[in-house]
């Protein structure tokens, strides 16, 4: 079974691309939509990375990424944050919490794809 990359993100079209792009480059991906929710779903079924939205229902990705850090079966999950507010600010608060990288939204398809792989084999 190929690596499982949990894409938490609320937009339907970055779901969509995303999960196209990973699937055809082999990555199993599991999504997930709210943030309220979102810790429940990664300690069910740990994933080995999780890309992030800042912005989320329910709960901020900064939050959760917080949560994730301090979780024992979470903690060395690798974390890539993605968002459409890329001021430095937000990128600081994101490496600070724990985020292994920060992408801003638009993305290239080939930049997605080349950090989960980084990052999943790191």
């Amino acid at each position: 079974m190929g690596k499982r990359v949990l894409l938490i993100e609320d937009e339907p079209n970055i779901l969509e691309a995303i999960s196209f792009i990973l699937s055809r480059d082999g990555w199993t991906v599991h999504t997930h939509e709210d943030g309220e929710t979102a810790m429940k779903k990664v300690i069910g079924f740990p994933p080995d990375m999780i890309i992030l939205d800042v912005m989320l229902p329910g709960r901020s990705g900064f939050d959760i990424l917080r949560d994730l850090r301090e979780n024992q079966i979470t903690k060395d999950i690798p974390v890539m944050m993605l968002t459409a507010r890329g001021q430095e600010k937000d990128r600081e608060l994101a490496m600070r919490l724990g985020a292994n990288h920060f992408m801003t939204k638009p993305f290239s398809n080939a930049d997605v794809r080349d950090h989960v792989r980084s990052l999943i084999d790191a």
